[in-house]
């Protein structure tokens, strides 16, 4: 595989059955967690960097905005900015989030999600 690429990719530990490698990148995990914090009830939307709300404007589209994926041996530390929406609690949904995305991304990578740090950085009113 071309590791000479801009994503970070981490190689996943397998069964060693010699057919080759299998590696993930960090914004695909970011991505995953982004898609998963988005289902959650309360969460109106991810919260990125100037830059990130810069690429949304041009129409580029980034699920794994406002979300860093640290992936380290077959553990993956996930850090979340959200914008929640107001009249829902903040400990119950950022619980929710914590859950869902360590559902997600440990079934569909089969990581070990050691940890899932929720940052909420705004608050919507919703139409």
């Amino acid at each position: 595989m071309d590791k000479n690429t801009e994503q970070n990719y981490k190689t996943l530990e397998s069964d060693k059955n010699n057919l080759g490698e299998v590696q993930i990148s960090e914004e695909v995990v970011a991505s995953i967690a982004g898609l998963a914090a988005l289902e959650v009830e309360g969460v109106s939307q991810m919260v990125g960097s100037m830059a990130n709300e810069i690429a949304d404007k041009l129409g580029v589209k980034n699920h794994g905005k406002g979300i860093k994926a640290d992936i380290n041996n077959n553990d993956v530390i996930i850090d979340i900015n959200i914008s929640m929406a107001v009249g829902h609690n903040v400990l119950t949904t950022c619980k929710a989030v914590q859950d869902r995305v360590k559902q997600s991304v440990e079934s569909m990578t089969g990581l070990c999600c050691k940890e899932v740090n929720v940052c909420v950085a705004g608050v919507t009113t919703e139409n």
